[in-house]
């Protein structure tokens, strides 16, 4: 037993020791692989900057934090580091007597073995710590240096705005950084003393060593130093800081908190003093009362002073107190975000309209959109997937084009026909499919956004797979880059001799993903392939960077598979709002890009903001909050960050190209010193506003999260006034959406005919209620036209009168749900067991008032495929409800106008191009003859499309005959498809 227990005693020691191998051996391989991961995330944004043509935006940001990191870091932890040296080298020789089982010295015999290892750990973590903090301040560095004048001065400090925007965050920077450089120093120096007996606490050894007040006395006297400057600085602060009245200074600020900075600045300055003095006296009591003044000056004069001052002085009169300062704040505030230009006229809106005014206002009705871009999407999907593995968004877009037969740019919904690998069926998804076979979207699908089918469906003016239309997407309809791409995909050209593989354009019978499984066969089996050809992608060829990328998406198969070969590219970073982010990371991307058909090519037009919080006196707002609405984060719109910015500008015209994924950025504003300050950053990088094409100008339009900030800004902000701005009964509201309770009301695309203008032009459009109230208070509206250089981005206000009440949306609504011929009309609809769905609520002026409109829609419910159909139109102008099968129809009974009829029956059934022509119940039965004959005629030539073509229309014309008569309106009943 002696024998063996003897020999087992050794193996606890091969334990420890086979511990002390294996803990370095682990911390190795995680600092390994956490260096490998910087590494790969490193060179593949190299190589995905390098194939955008963005090379020097990476090699400006990584060189910019890298030295940030480097000189912040080596300069934090090496004044920590030499402080810390200087006082071990500084520490008694005799610490003195020790006390039984004293803690210091087991500090002190545990730390000195080690203390070269501890100090060199000690400034690592610091230079880690301090440099990724500083590295993270890239951005305020560069935009300090490069900084470029506003040519405007503040009103209180006589500074150039630039100094507020520009300089004052890096001094906040640099401030920070050293009050904490200097506290962690006095904190590891007072740590080293007490450690090794320069400082003493307990018994009757309470004593501090004269090397350990010298050190002690200058590190306080640098802290009190850097506060008087950061009291110097508080002074500028007071302009961009948010209070409970406004944003920036106050009577209370430039009377009692501002002054008291001062003093405050002169008394750090003496503790200052008295601290560095203290290095050579070693005497406490000057240095102790002078920071003891500085906390009683800090309590009295920085706070009790303005707080007496704000209460018995300002409260009892501020409305005149604050008056020059509430007029500081309106006027920046206009100013910072583009406001300050806005057109504003009393508009007594009118309830009735006349036969003659109603006919002059023809244009205006007829370009209105009818169709509804957040309901068409199942529409779109159900008529012009084409294939189960494409889509388009929930939420559809709307543009303008020049279209054949047309004098002026029509509105169009349009949608990019994206993939949709979750369309697919379930044995067809594996990673082959997913990210080498099915790797792009085809074409675009657009429809009249003011023109609705026979049934209720849209008219299109972009359809099919290939293109067809009117759009001219003749060059490369395909779509590489998107809103819906997949996370990445593997493309180029095949090995030689191999066929390519990539799933292109559908053809055979147009049979669904689902269906042909159903029949045995793969998806791929009915299409043509195509392979990828464009400039877009990194080169993934080689060894290392199938390596990388394997790493990257944490996929072996990009190593292993023969699909990867020295031909292909990876296609990632997909979206272009993070295409555009990702080549200029100091813009704000617009929440909404869009499609365009520019120059026969698939681009996205992405819209960039520059933003600022520190424009003296302007109010701050928050970027989520000011554009949060229906339809913000359901795919429709992305949600902005939460920043809080008292200054935007709509800098950049982003465009990203569908096919091979380049990026162009134009300048928009050529005014703004934030983008000039950026373009000095990043030359070469934002290309002048005169090389926009024509084209591309064509669908260039207001973006909508600019136009939301500057609602949200204006709803105080309309008011000029100081007196009126600071009792605040003129402050208005956005409406909730009475469409989607809970949300705000979104704005609108457009085309009308403003006040004072003789054409229609694209707009976007709000309305505002008065506070506490549901009645309409005025309808803003901003020109959308880019070609339009004079008045594009013009913002008008009609501001209506008290003398007239005007219902707001949610009372508007409200009324057509309860109005009788409404009720009776969708009655049928709902008891058949559809789903009666109301479209947006549109406001517009017409006739000198303004007009509701909002569509309906029909969907059926228990049918597999259905999707709403445009069936009926609802008007309402002053006090009358009109309903009917188009807008017309609707206004004129609206209206009550005698002999009222809808216009001349029109084979898409929409509002047509011209003003309607009144037609007798007579030619109304003609019609209806004339239908039912061609209906007989096409049966008897077995044709029955043409038959059930005709059928319908005759039904549509005899129930345009009894809604004449002054019977019940038709009411068709739904279609199989969902009409």
């Amino acid at each position: 037993m002696s024998e063996g227990s003897a020999a087992a005693r050794p193996r606890p020691e091969v334990g420890r020791q086979g511990r002390r191998v294996l803990i370095p051996t682990i911390i190795t391989l995680v600092a390994l692989l956490f260096l490998g991961a910087i590494f790969t995330g490193v060179w593949t944004d190299r190589l995905w900057f390098r194939s955008v043509d963005y090379g020097s935006v990476f090699a400006t940001m990584l060189s910019t934090r890298v030295l940030m990191f480097v000189v912040f870091g080596a300069l934090f932890a090496g004044v920590v580091v030499l402080n810390v040296w200087l006082a071990y080298r500084s520490r008694p020789k005799t610490p003195g007597p020790v006390r039984p089982n004293d803690p210091v010295v087991r500090y002190r015999e545990a730390i000195h073995p080690l203390r070269k290892v501890a100090l060199i750990g000690l400034g690592i973590l610091l230079l880690v710590f301090a440099g990724s903090s500083a590295a993270g301040q890239w951005r305020t560095f560069l935009m300090w240096r490069n900084a470029t004048p506003f040519g405007k001065n503040d009103e209180t400090f006589g500074r150039d705005i630039s100094f507020f925007v520009f300089d004052y965050p890096w001094l906040r920077f640099l401030t920070g950084f050293g009050f904490a450089l200097l506290i962690v120093s006095v904190i590891a120096v007072a740590v080293v003393y007490y450690i090794y007996g320069g400082i003493a606490f307990s018994g009757k050894n309470r004593k501090i060593s004269r090397a350990t007040q010298t050190h002690l006395s200058i590190l306080i006297g640098l802290i009190m130093l850097l506060k008087a400057f950061a009291y110097w600085l508080d002074r500028f602060g007071f302009s961009v800081d948010s209070g409970n009245l406004l944003t920036g200074i106050t009577y209370t600020d430039a009377n009692a908190r501002i002054p008291s900075k001062n003093i405050l600045m002169a008394v750090s300055l003496l503790c200052a003093l008295l601290f560095f003095a203290n290095a050579i006296w070693h005497n406490w009591l000057l240095p102790g009362i002078s920071l003891a003044l500085l906390v009683l000056t800090s309590v009295l004069i920085g706070g009790i002073w303005p707080a007496i001052m704000q209460s018995f002085q300002v409260k009892p009169s501020e409305p005149d107190k604050e008056a020059p300062y509430i007029e500081k704040n309106i006027t920046a505030t206009r100013d910072a975000f583009g406001i300050a230009g806005v057109e504003k006229q009393n508009y007594n809106a009118q309830t009735e309209l006349t036969p003659q005014q109603l006919t002059e206002s023809a244009e205006s009705r007829v370009s209105t959109r009818l169709l509804d871009p957040t309901l068409v999407s199942p529409a779109f999907e159900q008529l012009q997937q084409v294939r189960g593995y494409y889509s388009v968004p929930p939420t559809l877009d709307v543009d303008r084009y020049q279209l054949e037969g047309t004098d002026n740019p029509q509105d169009i919904v349009i949608a990019a026909r994206e993939l949709n690998l979750d369309g697919l069926p379930a044995n067809q998804r594996n990673w082959a499919n997913d990210h080498t076979v099915y790797t792009h979207g085809y074409g675009v699908i657009a429809a009249q956004g003011n023109q609705r089918g026979s049934q209720g469906e849209p008219v299109w003016v972009e359809r099919d797979i290939p293109p067809v239309g009117e759009l001219k997407l003749d060059k490369q309809p395909r779509i590489y880059f998107g809103e819906n791409s997949p996370s990445y995909s593997i493309v180029g050209r095949p090995k030689k001799n191999a066929k390519p593989i990539e799933v292109d354009i559908p053809r055979g019978n147009g049979t669904t993903a689902e269906e042909e499984e159903a029949a045995g066969e793969s998806p791929a089996e009915n299409v043509t392939q195509n392979t990828y050809d464009g400039k877009g992608g990194v080169d993934i060829g080689s060894a290392f960077n199938k390596l990388l990328y394997a790493v990257k998406f944490s996929e072996p198969n990009i190593v292993l598979s023969n699909r990867v070969n020295e031909n292909s590219k990876i296609l990632y970073d997909r979206h272009p709002r993070d295409r555009v982010a990702k080549v200029a990371p100091w813009l704000t991307i617009d929440g909404d890009p869009y499609p365009a058909v520019v120059d026969g090519r698939v681009v996205w037009i992405v819209d960039g903001y520059t933003t600022s919080d520190n424009y003296p006196y302007s109010e701050k707002v928050s970027l989520d909050e000011a554009t949060s609405d229906t339809l913000t984060g359901t795919g429709a719109q992305a949600v902005l960050p939460s920043d809080q910015v008292n200054y935007m500008r709509n800098a950049v015209k982003g465009v990203v190209d569908a096919y091979d994924g380049s990026v162009d950025l134009y300048q928009w504003d050529t005014e703004d010193p934030v983008l000039k300050t950026w373009m000095k950053v990043f030359p070469d990088t934002v290309k002048p506003k005169s090389e926009i094409s024509p084209d591309l100008l064509a669908h260039v339009r207001y973006p909508v999260d600019m136009f939301k900030v500057q609602r949200n800004i204006l709803g105080a902000y309309h008011v000029t006034d100081p007196q009126t701005f600071y009792e605040g009964g003129e402050r208005w509201k956005i409406p909730e959406d009475p469409t989607a309770k809970g949300s705000l009301q979104p704005p609108y695309y457009l085309s009308i005919q403003r006040p004072g203008e003789e054409d229609s032009r694209f707009s976007l459009t709000s309305v505002y209620l008065p506070n506490n109230r549901q009645n309409l208070a005025s309808f803003v509206s901003v020109n959308s036209e880019a070609s339009d250089t004079e008045n594009y981005g013009k913002i008008q206000i009609l501001q209506l009168g008290s003398a007239s009440t005007v219902d707001g949306p949610n009372q508007i609504a409200n009324r057509f749900e309860a109005d009788s011929r409404v009720s009776s009309a969708l009655l049928p609809y709902k008891s058949a067991g559809t789903k009666v769905l109301f479209g947006n609520l549109l406001t517009l002026p017409v006739g000198e008032g303004l007009l509701y409109v909002q569509p309906v829609y029909i969907r059926r419910s228990a049918t597999e495929g259905s999707y709403p159909v445009l069936q009926f139109v609802i008007a309402s102008f002053g006090e009358g409800i009109g309903f009917g099968q188009n807008l017309d129809e609707a206004l004129r009974v609206a209206l009550g106008i005698e002999g009222a009829t809808p216009p001349t029956d029109q084979a898409d059934g929409g509002d047509g191009g011209t003003a309607p022509t009144p037609q007798s119940v007579e030619q109304l039965l003609q019609q209806a003859d004339a239908a039912y004959d061609a209906a007989q005629q096409a049966l008897e030539k077995g044709n029955l499309g043409e038959y059930q073509t005709q059928v319908e229309k005759m039904a549509e014309i005899l129930g345009r005959v009894r809604a004449q008569v002054g019977a019940t309106p038709a009411t068709p009943t739904p279609t199989p498809d969902g009409g």
